[in-house]
């Protein structure tokens, strides 16, 4: 193992050793005196089996696993739209394996594409504390033996997996759906939207652009957060191998979801092979999702999701082991938007297999983690193939396009591309693997907004001609929520186009497309509750320095101390967010992940 990444882990270890211990306790007696099928009563059951005649006489005799599927189905999100006969036909390949299925329970699944830059898009992450509340309810009836969790996209994934945590005594996978074909190139889609953003191109242009881009059920093909989520499932063990970029509606995508049902029925408690979800996901697991987050220039969004999966099973790992573990984990994946290729060419090069063969390979990866397939991580370093009808894995052989993935030894950047910025602002993210190395100090003076649509109208208006930091306050998880701020990158990409040298800093999210233009992002504490961030007047000079680590408003330190801070705006309400003032109250900062669910529970 690479000695950086070995204490790294040792360090995650180590801080987390009194939580990890309690987690596992807690599993422990749950797998040993938890609510179960044998033990419930008779009207109990009775009702469980009341929905389902094909399988009521298989579950009363009770000798094989009940699977519960937790699905995010919907036919808005493409990538879930995948999962819509998902259901009948796994209940068909449980009974295949000696097991039957119901349907357990169904989650959220919001679009971040759809509601970005308006005011749904602040009930975004706290979506993900939603999904984990349902994927509790839905495993409460005490009646699985195990679980299969239908989820992709953004907060989805993160959400199924904290709350199926907590029910870590059960054998669990995560069953993809896969990317959609390819459309326009990702580039193209790109320069429509900046075109748009100057105004020279128009909103039927747009529109065809988009849904050139966007055109058929699947996951969104850029490597964005959905697509990181698939990536760390895989290096974690969670999904069969290789699993995660297979396109939907292939044979391939049927026969891998057909092997997960019946490699789920067993791994159960009762049989030889038992492997629950709280041993899958371990310290060397989460390890292994921070390096293949760095190594294939995944999405920011995972400096918040992280650290609260992590939580969810007794594990605590922050944004200094990301960085640490960023100076030592090669950068050898390039897709959109931190290159020209999508998801679907990655895979054609050699896909996640590749990948996880050569951080294996380098020392990079724990390869001695328990996963869903077996008790080696290297099965995930092959690729599966149909032979005639028969589901096997292939080594993925050499990069087929060294433009999009390299090996380990001659990687496009000798580091993860993921910085911690520290000053007098507080403490912020950056990912530059995709910004040109001569944008990673940005020295300017700042322009202050509390909402991005302003900063959109202030770049309409010709106000943010010249070098500019533009500094976006009061969009931290107790303020609104934390939403995305996409809308921002079109403008700001234009403007650096134009040869300005900008930078984006704010105590919200970014995205994960997030891309050419530095963005100092999850700064930490908060303008709401006295973070500096609140200190910053228009025309302050702000240093973003990635290349030193620092971020700073290069004020009189006794003027800095003097300023009062910023009047927060009004909450918003609508759009159902009054709901949402509990989670609000109760979110932790964004390096322990944001929740609310995790803070009030004490985790």
């Amino acid at each position: 193992m690479h000695p950086q990444v070995l204490a790294v882990t040792d360090r995650v270890i180590e801080r987390s050793r009194p939580s990890r211990a309690a987690y596992l306790q807690l599993i422990e007696r749950e797998a040993d005196s938890a609510i179960r099928r044998p033990n419930l009563g008779c009207a109990n059951l009775a009702h469980a089996y009341a929905g389902t005649q094909e399988d009521r006489d298989a579950m009363r005799h009770g000798q094989g696993m009940n699977i519960g599927l937790v699905t995010a189905y919907n036919d808005m999100l493409s990538a879930h739209a995948v999962y819509y006969r998902y259901p009948e036909q796994m209940k068909v390949w449980a009974r295949e394996a000696g097991a039957t299925a119901q349907v357990a329970g169904g989650v959220p699944a919001m679009c971040d594409g759809v509601t970005q830059g308006y005011a749904g898009m602040e009930l975004s992450l706290f979506s993900r504390d939603t999904i984990a509340l349902s994927t509790a309810i839905a495993l409460s009836h005490g009646t699985f033996e195990g679980a299969a969790l239908l989820g992709i996209c953004d907060k989805i994934v993160p959400g199924l997996l904290m709350g199926a945590l907590r029910f870590g005594h059960l054998p669990m996978i995560l069953i993809p759906g896969g990317p959609m074909p390819t459309g326009i190139p990702n580039k193209a889609k790109a320069a429509v939207r900046e075109a748009f953003a100057e105004g020279k191109a128009g909103r039927d242009e747009l529109l065809e652009a988009e849904i050139g881009a966007y055109h058929s059920k699947g996951t969104c093909t850029f490597y964005g957060t959905a697509n990181t989520n698939q990536m760390m499932m895989e290096v974690m063990g969670l999904h069969m191998p290789s699993a995660a970029f297979v396109n939907p509606g292939t044979k391939l995508r049927q026969e891998l979801t057909r092997a997960a049902v019946h490699r789920l029925a067993a791994i159960g408690q009762r049989g030889n092979d038992y492997r629950p979800l709280a041993r899958c996901v371990d310290e060397k697991a989460i390890i292994n999702a921070a390096v293949g987050l760095l190594a294939t220039g995944g999405s920011t969004n995972h400096l918040l999701h992280l650290p609260a999966i992590a939580r969810a099973a007794g594990i605590i790992i922050d944004w200094e082991d990301m960085d640490r573990l960023s100076a030592a984990v090669p950068l050898i994946a390039r897709v959109y938007p931190n290159g020209a290729a999508d998801v679907n060419g990655f895979e054609e090069a050699g896909g996640i297999a590749f990948v996880i063969r050569e951080l294996i390979g380098s020392g990079h990866l724990h390869r001695d983690i328990m996963t869903v397939a077996g008790d080696d991580l290297a099965a995930y370093g092959e690729k599966p193939v149909l032979d005639g009808d028969t589901l096997t894995w292939r080594d993925p052989g050499e990069s087929g396009d060294e433009t999009i993935l390299r090996p380990a030894d001659r990687p496009f950047s000798p580091d993860g591309g993921m910085r911690i910025l520290q000053g007098n602002l507080g403490r912020a993210c950056i990912k530059v693997s995709a910004v040109e190395r001569a944008r990673w100090i940005v020295e300017a003076p700042a322009r202050v907004f509390d909402d991005q649509l302003d900063v959109l109208e202030a770049f309409k208006a010709g106000e943010l001609e010249g070098d500019v930091v533009v500094v976006v306050r009061f969009q931290g998880p107790r303020a609104n929520g934390m939403p995305e701020l996409h809308k921002l990158t079109p403008p700001l990409g234009v403007l650096q186009n134009r040869g300005y040298r900008v930078a984006l800093v704010t105590d919200g999210r970014m995205s994960g497309a997030s891309g050419k233009v530095p963005c100092a992002i999850h700064l930490s504490p908060e303008a709401l509750g006295g973070g500096p961030i609140g200190r910053v007047r228009d025309g302050d000079v702000i240093r973003v320095d990635a290349v030193t680590g620092t971020l700073d408003a290069l004020v009189d330190p006794a003027e800095w101390a003097a300023r009062a801070l910023a009047e927060a705006p009004q909450t918003a309400t609508g759009m159902g967010r009054e709901l949402f003032g509990m989670f609000r109250g109760l979110a932790d900062e964004a390096e322990k992940g944001a929740s609310a669910v995790l803070a009030g529970a004490g985790l």
